[in-house]
């Protein structure tokens, strides 16, 4: 059983057909929709307005969330720190919408995870304890059964139980509360999908070159380049919507005109330790005197990070520093009883935090701001989203579209509540048919979790690829937590066109590993040269791209600062780059 359709197979194909049909579109009959952008936010948005049925297109200049959406904590939470703020409708808004995931809508993808907040003195409990139980009751306010446990106290020596690796005078005790974590790409590449199955267009490696207008001065649709191809060509709409992240201004300025929303990068990084190398069943969170700092139990491994620091670089390719991965070892190892050092580390990544500025330009009309987000219009037809965050982004894309749509939303409302993802219908079936799986292929118990929480119940299309060439049923040598069907099913489900969005975003085999993955790297661009049909000029040039990736990200994490690492970083070029 699977939610799946032939329309949600992203392709080479489907691309081409998505194009086609932007470049048919005329003045007198254009889309509904336009979706600049391919993170969470512009894949909520065509997720959103698609299922209004709304002729629907997205489009996203490199991969799909190979941005901000790609490089997150991988948190689905409510925002604790809000309700030092006082800001109790939004810590509501986020905890509704996390469980909505966790329930409805991507049981598969979004997990319960427990975080201990550690306390430094006694005095601490009551106030703090206060502060996680109204969390807790906020969230039993959200519709449907509660997702979530509640939180516990614990002494120190409960606290040690759960986390032994915790330092005994880092903290007189902990309470234990929950939140969600999630994948982000693979969260952002299933709206997508689900979007597609709808029957809206999508096409990445397709950039916005212009914004076109009518003679009355409404955006009216826009110019588009084919990054693959070079080709350049228009396509109409009667809405466009930006949702470009970091790069909201460079998209604004498109439109000509001074309107328009203001939004200042700021750089996060994280560092990746492998499971074994921590010892702890729950998660932490940190007050820094810059940031919060989470400690993240993921699968194999745990995350560590943020920081929060000002970008001033291009934004197409943020690097973690040495500097900055100093700045997490030091305050991680704060509190561990068995410091970890930089041969711990097996991996990095940094992303751009879009930071919405208060101030709206002048000449914008603007709906609704709230301490996450903005929804704005510089020009009649053009509608901007800044801000937010991963968990909130279904609530951001039906504002946009409400927005976008004025008076004809209340005859077209938003249906997302009800939408579950690809993958989601079917789920516990499919849980009970794994064990027939995992004895058929002799997969391990963890193999058999890894596979459902990336495939819920498409599951079944993995097993079909493996039931057709049982050799894709093994592990891929030197990255043996994927199997060769999962690269499979990427190259010829998920809309990968270069070897790279294999690598980091359709798995996270570029940071898992403590050689980036190249040990891997011949066996994965063979499945993908079979799969694609990519000659042996092409698979060269896919395999040197990628080395060459590899290497300046590497030595750009040698460097101290921001400006040298981006030097070192920019030395490999990019296959399809943005102009």
């Amino acid at each position: 059983m699977s939610a799946t359709s032939p329309n949600s197979t992203l392709s080479p194909e489907s691309r081409s057909r998505s194009l086609e049909a932007m470049k048919a579109t005329t003045p007198e009959a254009p889309l509904d929709v336009l979706v600049i952008g391919g993170g969470v936010t512009g894949a909520g948005i065509v997720l959103d307005a698609v299922t209004r049925g709304l002729d629907t297109a997205i489009v996203e200049a490199q991969d799909w969330a190979s941005g901000t959406s790609s490089r997150s904590s991988k948190l689905v939470h409510g925002g604790l720190r809000y309700l030092q703020m006082l800001d109790f409708s939004l810590v509501h808004e986020a905890l509704t919408e996390r469980d909505l995931l966790l329930n409805k809508l991507a049981p598969h993808l979004v997990k319960p995870v427990p975080f201990l907040f550690p306390l430094i003195k006694q005095y601490e409990r009551p106030y703090i304890g206060a502060g996680i139980m109204l969390y807790d009751i906020l969230a039993s306010l959200a519709p449907g059964k509660r997702a979530m446990p509640f939180h516990r106290h614990y002494s120190r020596k409960g606290m040690q139980k759960k986390f032994p690796s915790l330092r005994h005078d880092a903290a007189v005790g902990a309470i234990e509360y929950w939140d969600g974590s999630v994948d982000d790409a693979r969260l952002v590449l299933t709206l997508v999908r689900t979007a597609a199955s709808y029957g809206a267009h999508a096409a990445p490696r397709t950039q916005v070159k212009e914004l076109t207008k009518s003679p009355a001065g409404r955006v009216n649709g826009a110019v588009l380049k084919d990054l693959e191809t070079g080709e350049t060509f228009t396509v109409h709409a009667r809405h466009v919507i930006n949702s470009t992240g970091v790069w909201t201004e460079e998209t604004e300025a498109l439109a000509g005109g001074t309107g328009g929303l203001k939004v200042l990068a700021s750089k996060g990084i994280h560092i990746v330790v492998p499971r074994d190398r921590i010892k702890g069943t729950s998660g932490l969170i940190l007050q820094t005197e810059k940031s919060v700092l989470f400690v993240i139990p993921w699968s194999r491994y745990w995350i560590i990070g943020t920081t929060d620091t000002p970008w001033k670089q291009e934004l197409q390719h943020p690097v973690a520093t040495s500097a900055d991965i100093d700045y997490v070892i030091e305050h991680a190892n704060a509190v561990l009883a068995d410091p970890i050092t930089r041969e711990d580390i097996i991996g990095t990544f940094a992303g751009l935090r879009p930071l919405l500025q208060p101030e709206v330009k002048e000449g914008t009309s603007s709906a609704k701001v709230s301490r996450e987000h903005t929804v704005a219009s510089p020009t009649p037809g053009f509608t901007v989203i800044a801000g937010g965050k991963l968990t909130t982004y279904r609530v951001m894309a039906e504002d946009a579209v409400d927005f976008a749509l004025g008076a004809e939303a209340a005859s077209k409302p938003s249906v997302t509540t009800n939408i579950p993802l690809l993958g989601a219908v079917g789920l516990a079936a499919m849980k009970n048919q794994t064990r027939a799986y995992q004895q058929k292929f002799g997969w391990s118990k963890q193999m058999v979790e890894h596979l459902l929480h990336r495939y819920g119940s498409m599951i079944n299309e993995i097993v079909a690829i493996c039931n057709e060439d049982p050799t894709m049923a093994k592990p891929v040598k030197g990255a043996e937590a994927y199997l060769r069907a999962e690269i499979h099913y990427a190259v010829t489900r998920e809309g990968v066109i270069h070897l790279e969005d294999v690598l980091l975003h359709r798995t996270r085999i570029n940071y898992e590993f403590a050689d980036r993955g190249l040990s891997a790297l011949e066996e994965i661009a063979d499945i993908a040269a079979n799969a694609l049909g990519w000659d042996a000029e092409t698979r060269s040039v896919e395999l040197k791209n990628y080395r060459d990736r590899a290497a300046a990200e590497e030595a750009a994490a040698a460097e101290q600062d921001d400006a040298s690492a981006e030097q070192v970083r920019l030395q490999a070029s990019d296959l399809s780059p943005m102009e």
